[in-house]
């Protein structure tokens, strides 16, 4: 059985653990501002999307290129340490309920992220070439959301929207 100074200390741990995670998710989410607005500011010669190649002059799309290389790149480590995190809080000894916090925190990161990661599918360049880690990283991304959104609803909340 657990004593109160057992179950003070792990309360401690718990509020210690969501207290770095949104730390945590606000830097992280400070970085994803600035690729995206750097993004942007690449792609102002576009009117609309999918954009033609010959719309923009050789050092506009030089930057364009690099621009979205770096958000690419923020994509991929952003998806494996949120694969990370995802797997440290499924292991951690927390309660059911206390998990549910840590993962709508990283739900909520998740879900802007995403809107922001979108634009590497969406304002491109016709033709665009294949990218095969860019479309890993996006199903990676995706099994890591929709496991954590399946630990928020819990099996509960699953069985009651399969009966809708």
């Amino acid at each position: 059985m657990n004593s109160p100074d057992s179950a003070a200390a792990t309360a401690t741990a718990f509020d210690k653990a969501r207290t770095g995670l949104w730390v945590s998710l606000q830097k992280h989410l400070t970085t994803v501002y600035e690729a995206e607005t750097a993004f942007a500011q690449a792609i102002a010669f576009a009117e609309a999307f999918p954009f033609a190649a010959s719309s923009a002059s050789p050092e506009q799309l030089d930057l364009y290129w690099q621009r979205r290389r770096a958000l690419r790149d923020l994509f991929t480590d952003e998806t494996n340490q949120l694969d990370t995190l995802n797997k440290a809080i499924r292991t951690k000894g927390y309660a059911d309920a206390e998990k549910k916090q840590l993962y709508l925190l990283l739900l909520g990161y998740m879900d802007i992220a995403a809107s922001i990661f979108e634009r590497l599918h969406t304002e491109v360049p016709k033709p665009l070439p294949k990218d095969d880690e860019l479309e890993e990283t996006s199903a990676r991304f995706e099994r890591v959301r929709k496991f954590a959104r399946l630990n928020v609803k819990g099996i509960f909340g699953l069985l009651a929207t399969a009966a809708q």
